[in-house]
């Protein structure tokens, strides 16, 4: 079962369930998932879409001075793949990037960015490499 097909079966669990705040947010989702150009989004396209809203609502929440999180970014969260721990990333780039094949380190970000994909955040892979 891809991701999609999921949140929209989550999503009639919900309204089955009466629990409006995870109705409501899986609405906005299935929404963006409606304004793509595709029918059905690969599991990769589904987590920008998830990740993009998260980051969309944690920004209003700064601007207007409310807590960092919310039961909507819970929600969201929860469909996104569990990230990679900095120990995790430091341990697979030690063990395998030669750093001598690259002009600079931040070259190593493709390779390192291509083997974890979305389960690493791309500015903690950066701070990362700054620090080897």
């Amino acid at each position: 079962m891809t991701l999609q097909e999921q949140i929209k079966k989550d999503m009639m669990q919900a309204m089955k369930a009466k629990d409006d705040e995870k109705k409501n947010t899986l609405r906005v989702v299935m929404g963006e998932f409606a304004r793509a150009a595709a029918k059905a989004l690969s599991d990769d396209e589904v987590v920008k879409v998830l990740k993009k809203l998260a980051k969309s609502e944690r920004e209003t929440l700064e601007q207007s001075g409310r807590p960092g999180d919310s039961r909507y970014i819970e929600i969201l969260e929860s469909y996104l793949p569990q990230m990679a721990s900095d120990d995790d990333l430091r341990q697979w780039i030690a063990g395998n990037i030669d750093f001598s094949k690259y002009k600079n380190k931040m070259q190593a970000m493709k390779d390192i960015m291509g083997h974890f994909g979305s389960a690493a955040d791309g500015s903690r892979v950066k701070e990362i490499l700054q620090k080897m």
